[in-house]
């Protein structure tokens, strides 16, 4: 196996990272005592858990941390509950307070629990770093990724398993971390021992597929097949077709596929055949993917919903709106329900030509069928109705939709901000402006900077000035040609005191 990257030997040395001399002490911070607190009241029967002359095993403390809400409240049981005589933590309590911290994003104070991990004379399982990975890799710690799975071998004292190995290494891959990654397969390779199995094999295959590197790809599928430990399966096959796919090379895709069933015998499922006809329909040929789907019947294997969506999809990019609507109708038919992705592609496209009726009584159909729109929907559903002219409805929409539970993002305000700002439509987009700021969401810059330099020509200067000081106020820097239009027109009605407070607003904003 190639790798360009040195060897990556700063593994986390959690010995080093605070003296030794110090005592255990909970991470997270404490509150200073100001003044000594008259005695407690004798405690509740909630507290009885924790009275020091009742002692609490494993299970008990496991269970005071896990229906604990606060993570710093679950920290002090698990420091608590070691000051009993003769109790010792192990490795399932551990790894509850571990799992509490990390769900919470208390990182350092995880840092702080492994360290004291060093010290202890139980048993740990590599489970705990396995899990931790995860959740590193969910908070984009990469690096973090890579250190938990060299601190396996010290705190466990064994070699990593081929399980630990792929779970990092497939993380890294997943996020694109290649660096990371070739640091990993580097310790592998001159470390550990395991030979790579077919999950670690595949997670090769698909991370020389992400870089584009097919030829690379199809070597390590050779080496899988001189292996006497793994043999390509399913997972590697979809895996190149779909590398080949991103490629644009549809038919190598096509001829791989063939391959796979008359050399491997191996039955493809609904996923490896959605790989094709993704590839077919990204590729401009939804035709050809629309033949994948008849394959799939013919020989047994019943398209799902997946399938449909990606047809459906493939066939509204290319215009194909009466062929869409025969496979969306083919679905339901064949008792499928279609999902989110599916309607949203459909009225997007008929949005797209003009029939934004025809888009809402899609949506109501939606809802009929119990499918819930999400913020792609009713976004192209406001871009739709700003597009035909139809401001007040798409106004009405954004001002209702939170309160029905719906979540909108700050694309959905800027659809609408936008078009009122380009059709003058400057007291609704002052009063949307409003809407949008006490919501949290910050218009595009371009589109603040548009609306002042309107208002200010429109002799709106009070609404300008009260814009801009809420834009400030969310951290907005306005344009020189909206700023200098601004302080233009203040100067010109006299109104002085105005520019005064502005000056003074934009220092503050910016010192």
């Amino acid at each position: 196996m190639k790798a360009s990257a040195t060897f990556f030997n700063g593994r986390h040395n959690y010995a080093a990272s605070s003296p030794s001399s110090l005592p255990w002490i909970s991470p997270l911070q404490f509150k200073k005592v100001v003044e000594r607190k008259p005695d407690p009241p004798p405690e509740s029967p909630t507290e009885a858990p924790l009275k020091k002359n009742k002692y609490l095993s494993h299970e008990t403390a496991i269970d005071l941390i896990k229906r604990e809400k606060d993570p710093q409240h679950a920290l002090k049981i698990f420091n608590m509950v070691s000051e009993q005589k003769g109790f010792n933590h192990n490795n399932a309590t551990y790894a509850t307070i571990l799992e509490k911290l990390a769900r919470s994003k208390k990182f350092r104070a995880v840092d702080q629990v492994l360290h004291q991990m060093t010290y202890e004379a139980c048993k740990f399982h590599e489970g705990i770093f396995i899990n931790l990975m995860k959740h590193f890799s969910k908070s984009s710690l990469h690096e973090k990724v890579l250190q938990s799975f060299f601190s396996i071998q010290p705190i466990v004292r064994d070699k990593p398993s081929p399980k630990a190995i792929s779970t990092c290494l497939n993380l890294l891959v997943d996020s694109n971390q290649v660096d990371l990654a070739r640091q990993l397969l580097l310790h592998a390779k001159r470390s550990l021992t395991h030979k790579p199995n077919v999950c670690i094999f595949n997670i090769l295959v698909k991370y020389h597929c992400k870089n584009g590197d097919i030829d690379s790809a199809f070597e390590v599928v050779e080496e899988m097949r001189n292996s006497r430990f793994s043999y390509p399966n399913l997972i590697t096959y979809s895996t190149l077709m779909d590398g080949l796919c991103q490629n644009g090379r549809l038919k190598e895709a096509f001829e791989l596929f063939e391959e796979m069933v008359s050399k491997d015998r191996i039955v493809p499922d609904p996923m490896t055949y959605n790989v094709l006809i993704n590839g077919f329909c990204h590729g401009g040929k939804p035709d050809r993917a629309r033949n994948v789907i008849e394959f799939m019947k013919n020989n047994g294997c019943r398209p799902n919903v997946i399938n449909y969506s990606a047809l459906v999809n493939g066939l509204c990019k290319v215009g194909k709106l009466q062929d869409a609507k025969e496979v969306f109708a083919e679905m339901r038919s064949s008792g499928l329900k279609p999902d989110t992705f599916c309607y949203t592609s459909l009225i997007n496209f008929v949005c797209r030509n003009g029939q934004i009726d025809e888009a809402i009584e899609l949506l109501k159909e939606m809802k009929e069928n119990e499918c819930q729109p999400d913020t792609v929907t009713f976004n192209v559903i406001l871009g739709g109705l700003c597009r035909e002219g139809r401001l007040d409805e798409a106004l009405d929409m954004l001002e209702k939709l939170p309160h029905k539970g719906i979540y909108l993002n700050k694309g959905s305000y800027r659809i609408v901000l936008n078009s009122l700002t380009k059709n003058c439509e400057l007291d609704k987009a002052k009063k949307l402006l409003g809407l949008m700021l006490g919501r949290g969401f910050l218009p595009h810059y371009a589109t603040s900077n548009e609306l002042l330099v309107r208002l200010c020509k429109a002799g709106m200067a009070d609404d300008a000035a009260m814009a801009l000081f809420d834009l400030v106020e969310m951290g907005f820097q306005p344009g020189l040609d909206s700023w200098g239009l601004l302080i233009d027109l203040i100067c010109r009605d006299r109104k002085l005191l105005y520019v005064f407070e502005l000056l003074d607003e934009l220092v503050i904003t910016n010192s």
